[in-house]
């Protein structure tokens, strides 16, 4: 049987991938982690969305606030505001957490080897946001090395993959490939300011403002919240 796990935060880029594995393999695992991440609600919407699938969720528990160096991790750090995606400047921004995602594929490669699973899914990009250093293509690949020196399959031929089939997309053409794919996007969380309402005003909230616009449609987030009553 072919089967994959899938890091899935249920932002966009990691809910188009979610979709893009059920598309590919027999049985697909989605791997959420509870980090300590100030946007938490993300969490429960990705419960969500899973159950909607009904596919097999795992919610691993790793509390990064014991390494801190991130507003995303630390509430005394201020989050970075802004009016215009042009204003985002330039370097690793503070939203950044250290190693984060290396720790997250050394995790998912240890849930992958304890269950036979060979291949591992991420919805990592850098065209829109390439001031994040573990979303690139290189680390990705040293990573996937790193796993296989690492683990059982250095001394065996079937290797584990790590795919990132969308990091040289940018997030316009990654919702387009999603709505392909029959995407809900209704359930999927931006805002780094832990409210289901985007802020409008972090980088990850006006990213996915420009992206939904390129696409010249309206997001169904911001749909979902206005039928709700929310907005």
């Amino acid at each position: 049987m072919k089967k994959s796990i899938v890091l899935f935060s249920g932002g966009i880029d990691s809910t188009t991938a979610l979709y893009w594995a059920l598309n590919r393999y027999e049985k697909v695992c989605a791997l959420t982690f509870d980090y300590g991440q100030r946007h938490k609600v993300e969490i429960s919407i990705a419960q969500k969305l899973v159950k909607k699938l009904s596919i097999p969720h795992k919610i691993m528990h790793v509390d990064l606030k014991q390494i801190g160096g991130s507003s995303l991790l630390d509430i005394n750090l201020p989050l970075p505001e802004y009016k215009r995606v042009e204003q985002i400047e330039e370097g690793v921004p503070s939203t950044y957490v250290p190693f984060r995602n290396g720790i997250f594929l050394s995790l998912a490669a240890a849930l992958a080897e304890a269950e036979g699973t060979k291949e591992i899914v991420c919805g990592f990009n850098t065209l829109d946001s390439p001031n994040y250093p573990d979303t690139r293509s290189q680390f990705v690949k040293a990573m996937e090395d790193a796993i296989n020196k690492g683990t059982k399959a250095a001394v065996s031929k079937r290797k584990t993959k790590i795919l990132a089939p969308f990091v040289n997309m940018k997030k316009s053409e990654i919702i387009k490939k999603g709505l392909s794919l029959g995407v809900d996007y209704s359930y999927t969380i931006s805002c780094y300011f832990g409210e289901e309402i985007p802020c409008q005003k972090c980088s990850s909230c006006l990213l996915r403002q420009k992206a939904w616009e390129e696409v010249d449609s309206k997001d169904p987030l911001i749909f979902r919240l206005e039928k709700e009553g929310k907005l």
